[in-house]
């Protein structure tokens, strides 16, 4: 397939994805803050493999079936019966090298398993952590791409597009997009420059202030900083790993 006949499409929220054709897409799974940057820097320490799961009994389930780490939040916060939470600075290598995480997150496990759902037959996880790999992956795949944005229970998100407008932007010359919503979260991109932390400020974006209540300024700008956990995680089976 020559790169004038693959086309590009983004998603803005889960309550969209069906209108959606995934049969020959590689589908990019889209949570910035903070599912999909936790999963990149978890693998790019070491982790085994991250099984990304939809509710938090069956995180409990998978986690003592296979000997994991049962983690995962719900409205930012750890969630109940759960040890640990969705931060990227909770799995360093010294502590999740060699090890399986059991995660599940509000938005996206949801949005990956819609996709799976859906028959996509390629799944990746993208962020701001993993840009590089995932534009190199997309650009090398031979595919159709939709960037799918976990969005905030369906509600579109400003970090979800940002992300979307960031690949559009390094691999648009390669793709035909007939896409008002890739054009949209390019120019969001473009609008905010280098300094995207300082962007969600001003713009006052809902998921910011959320985080910013917890303290989390530290994840924030994490994983809004391009390529520090520059992997490709994969969906093989029912588990990412490193592709």
């Amino acid at each position: 397939m020559s790169d004038t006949q693959r086309s590009l499409y983004t998603c803005l929220s889960p309550a969209l994805i069906d209108i959606y054709d995934l049969s020959n897409s590689v589908v990019v799974i889209i949570d910035v803050l903070r599912a999909t940057s936790t999963i990149a820097t978890a693998l790019y320490n070491g982790a085994s493999c991250v099984i990304p799961v939809a509710s938090v009994p069956r995180c409990i389930e998978i986690g003592e079936e296979v000997g994991g780490i049962t983690a995962g939040e719900r409205d930012g916060k750890v969630a109940d019966g759960l040890t640990y939470g969705n931060s990227p600075f909770e799995y360093p290598r010294a502590f999740i090298e060699d090890k399986i995480l059991v995660l599940t997150t509000t938005n996206g496990t949801k949005l990956l398993h819609m996709a799976l759902d859906r028959g996509a037959p390629e799944i990746i996880t993208g962020s701001f952590p993993n840009l590089s790999a995932v534009c190199e992956y997309l650009l090398a795949s031979g595919k159709d791409v939709l960037l799918g944005c976990s969005a905030w229970k369906d509600r579109v998100n400003l970090e979800d597009t940002l992300f979307a407008g960031a690949v559009i932007n390094r691999i648009k010359d390669h793709f035909t997009i007939h896409c008002d919503a890739s054009k949209m979260a390019e120019s969001i991109y473009l609008e905010a420059g280098e300094d995207r932390f300082g962007f969600m400020e001003r713009r006052g974006a809902t998921h910011y202030h959320r985080l910013m209540k917890y303290g989390l300024e530290k994840d924030i700008r994490y994983c809004l900083s391009a390529d520090g956990a520059n992997v490709l995680p994969i969906f093989k089976g029912d588990r990412l790993v490193i592709a």
